[in-house]
């Protein structure tokens, strides 16, 4: 008689600002080895979709794609969603709108909603922490009107300082070749109240802190843990805000014990 093959989780990976799919692709061939179901997607305006950062006005035109997925999905299937950096956010819009849909939302090394304040209130606090000098060459610039979006694009410097600064030279090489123009919608979320405790705040959370991040530094993780607060934090000591990357192993494990923790 054959042993009863246990039931993989599906893993959503949901990537940060001016990246796409393409960072985990280190991540989820280990996933998928473990016997998981892993889905990389691409954000609006990002990787291989199609549009452009002009055409997003809100955090939700940005997130579309995966409100799309968690749509699409069977209603009794659940996933673990994972979200790097600003991809926080996204999963926080679709932690509000489909809690029942997810056993665990993953923080790495990410912006973390607050369901309290208004919906800006986590990037008001880390503007408030982090030096204007700290973001280097990135540029801001609004679309057009001084009514529209500001768009974000992290210059060369910022991606080797802050970002990939213990990834590998060719990690650094295909990210400056794939980086696509961002927003932090800052605009949107000033005027919205999007996450509550009802929704939002319904959904366990597991935030991960990478201690060598410079862009997210490790304090202002901290801050979030504390001050927002989560089911459980975990610590990938020696990874930078790209953990996917300069750590992908590391990075697994600790999924993998969250997978089999969160059921």
């Amino acid at each position: 008689m054959e042993p009863i093959k246990k039931e993989g989780k599906h893993f959503v990976l949901v990537h940060g600002a001016c990246h796409g799919g393409w960072s985990w692709f280190k991540l989820k061939p280990l996933l998928e080895a473990a016997g998981h179901k892993v889905t990389a997607l691409d954000l609006a305006a990002s990787g291989i979709d199609s549009r452009k950062i002009e055409q997003l006005h809100t955090l939700h035109d940005y997130t579309l794609p995966l409100m799309e997925l968690m749509e699409s999905l069977p209603q009794e299937e659940k996933v673990i969603l994972v979200g790097h950096s600003l991809g926080g956010m996204n999963l926080g819009l679709a932690m509000e709108k489909y809690p029942q849909k997810i056993y665990v939302a993953v923080f790495l090394a990410a912006f973390m909603p607050d369901s309290n304040h208004i919906s800006s209130y986590v990037f008001n606090q880390y503007f408030e922490r982090t030096p204007a000098e700290n973001w280097l060459d990135t540029h801001f610039v609004r679309y057009g009107s001084p009514e529209e979006p500001a768009s974000m694009f992290f210059g060369p410097e910022f991606f080797a300082q802050k970002l990939y600064q213990l990834c590998s030279p060719e990690d650094l090489a295909l990210a400056l070749s794939l980086a696509r123009t961002s927003s932090l919608f800052l605009d949107d979320l000033s005027k919205a109240k999007y996450f509550t405790d009802e929704g939002y705040g319904s959904v366990k959370r597991v935030y991960i802190v990478c201690t060598e991040d410079k862009a997210i530094p490790e304090e202002f993780q901290q801050w979030q843990i504390d001050n927002i607060g989560v089911t459980e934090a975990r610590v990938i000591k020696g990874a930078d805000h790209m953990a996917m990357l300069c750590e992908p192993e590391k990075l697994c494990a600790t999924l993998l014990e969250i997978a089999h923790k969160y059921n």
